[in-house]
This record gives structure tokens, C-alpha cells and sequence, in this order.
């Protein structure tokens, strides 16, 4: 995670035209991330949204004073941060790294040090190498425990 508690929310993929527009893509709710008027930081300073559209998957965004291609290029690449939003329900990455994955039975499997997608179901990625399926967490105490009903020797 980003130091001063900030997230990437987002990643300025390429210049789309040549009007100033950019293609990013965004992973942290993009309808309060990317809404007119608000703001994204990156290394080198706040970006404005001035105008936002979803585009094939991802998004078409116009910051305030970037015109033209130029501008838009000297973006490209550039990692978008926020502070973290809580949404009740809600389990964000930044809440499972560092915490301890325990077994039902308090057999500790290991040190959740990542989040790897995968089509049928995140995973959990032990600092042992091991990977435990999301949809077997039946419990989170963000940044401190997670509780995995896995079967017998998934882990193992």
C-alpha cells in the first residue's frame, strides 16, 4: 500500500485522442473515484476530474488542464491514489495483506502477503506459498486475522 495510508485506485493506461483525454483503468468504485470535481493524487501532485465515461472495461477520463495529447501522454502510466473508502460489507486488499490466515480449528496456515485474481475465485496468497480460494474466508479481522473454512488439505 501506497505510504500516508493512501490506495491505488486506479492507473493511467494511455492518451485516447487528441483532446486531452485519457484510458484508465480503475478498480476502486469508479462512479465516487472518477465523478466530476474530484480529485486523485499522483507522485506528481492532485489530478481534477473534470469528465469521466466508461469505454470498453475501462474508463475515458479528462483531467483539468490536461488539452491536448501532450498532456495526456506525459500521463501515461501514472499510478492513481486515494484515501481508502469504507463501505460496510465491503473487503478491500489493503485489509487481508499482513493478516494471519487460521484454520476453523485455530491451525494457523500462514501470512496473507497478497491477492492474486483468478476467475473462479480471488486468492489468498501465503507468505508459505500457499493459496487459499477467497470464497473459503468465513471471517476477517481486517489486517489482523483471517478465518478459512478450506477442505481438508487445499492448503496443505
Amino acid at each position: 500500500m501506497p505510504e500516508d495510508g493512501l490506495l491505488e485506485v486506479g492507473r493511467v493506461v494511455k492518451p485516447h485522442g487528441l483532446a486531452g483525454e485519457v484510458v484508465v483503468d480503475v478498480w476502486s468504485e469508479p462512479d465516487l473515484r472518477l465523478a466530476p470535481g474530484t480529485s486523485v493524487l499522483t507522485d506528481d501532485g492532485p489530478l481534477e476530474v473534470a469528465a469521466a465515461r466508461p469505454h470498453q472495461g475501462r474508463y475515458l477520463v479528462r483531467f483539468a488542464g490536461v488539452d491536448d495529447r501532450a498532456g495526456a501522454e506525459a500521463l501515461r502510466g501514472r499510478a492513481l491514489l486515494a484515501e481508502p473508502l469504507e463501505t460496510p460489507g465491503v473487503l478491500w486488499v489493503h485489509q487481508l495483506i499482513g493478516a494471519q490466515a487460521v484454520q476453523l480449528d485455530g491451525r494457523v496456515l500462514g501470512t496473507v502477503v497478497a491477492v492474486e485474481p483468478n476467475p473462479a475465485s480471488d486468492l489468498l496468497v501465503l507468505d508459505g506459498g500457499g493459496l487459499v480460494p477467497l470464497r473459503f474466508v468465513t471471517e476477517v479481522d481486517p489486517g489482523a486475522r483471517v478465518v478459512v473454512d478450506a477442505p481438508e488439505g487445499l492448503v496443505d
